[in-house]
């Protein structure tokens, strides 16, 4: 991907400008361009001012939540035009009384309709992530790993909890701490590595580095039940032991084979070497 297609979507045939922001982890699109888009309006600009205003009177909070940030314009230069991130934007989208609108319209109620279902049983949740898994082009063997990840993943998260560590920021702290000790780098850093953005870093492991990343968490996780640690501070430190059984798992296996076990493969090169 060169520098220009990063800063570029396409959607029904149109280039939407972007931004991705390292710190927040989110892309943000230019709003004139998707009311461009969706409206088929000869002025967006206009059509733009005059939805916010409609907003503003509804008591939408939707128009505060956008903000200015310069991006490239017709021109050539670089011009401060309003952006929102996706939430953001999939909510003004609805805002929008357009033909073009209303597939993604169906799209959001549907995904909505799908939520509440997965609410009252989760096990359907289940099911969609396998066949979305095999619909990818994920082998068997790999979801089978990658479902049993998820449920490492809850007891240990459910037994941070019960440690009164807090979710959100503290859980993606112990998070970086488990993958600091295994891999020697941060959750961020290892998504660099294999050129992730918003992916889901699991979603892009291979089997061998999910197994060793399952050891990391079900480690932490049994010697936290087996210390009973007091919050943030106190679960670092089961945090960095667990992950460092897995660490010393990567090194052996490494020593064994004479190659890396974390690689910078991603689940798309990994598709385009099985299609070759």
């Amino acid at each position: 991907m060169n520098e220009g297609e990063k800063h570029l979507a396409i959607f029904e045939g149109k280039q939407i400008r972007r931004h991705w922001d390292e710190k927040s982890e989110k892309w943000f699109f230019s709003v004139v361009d998707i009311v461009a888009t969706l409206s088929g309006s000869i002025s967006p600009l206009e059509y733009w001012r005059k939805l916010k205003e409609r907003l503003k009177a509804e008591g939408s909070e939707t128009v505060t939540k956008c903000h200015a940030l310069k991006m490239i314009a017709a021109d050539g230069k670089m011009r401060l035009t309003d952006v929102a991130d996706t939430e953001i934007m999939l909510r003004l989208i609805q805002s929008i009384p357009s033909p073009n609108a209303e597939p993604l319209k169906l799209w959001l109620a549907r995904v909505g309709y799908e939520r509440l279902e997965e609410t009252a049983d989760p096990e359907l949740a289940i099911n969609r992530a396998l066949k979305t898994y095999l619909a990818k082009g994920y082998s068997l063997n790999w979801i089978n790993q990658r479902l049993k990840s998820i449920e490492i993943r809850k007891e240990l998260t459910d037994e941070w909890e019960k440690c009164g560590v807090k979710e959100g920021v503290e859980f993606a702290i112990l998070t970086d701490e488990i993958s600091k000790a295994w891999t020697g780098m941060t959750t961020r850093e290892y998504k660099n590595l294999k050129d992730l953005k918003k992916e889901n870093l699991r979603d892009n492991m291979t089997n061998l580095e999910l197994v060793l990343n399952m050891l990391a968490e079900t480690a932490t996780t049994e010697i936290s039940q087996k210390k009973e640690p007091k919050g943030l501070e106190q679960s670092k430190k089961m945090a960095r032991e667990g992950g460092n059984i897995a660490g010393n798992a990567r090194k052996q296996i490494e020593d064994k084979t004479g190659k890396p076990a974390i690689t910078s493969e991603n689940w798309r090169t990994r598709k385009n070497k099985l299609l070759k």
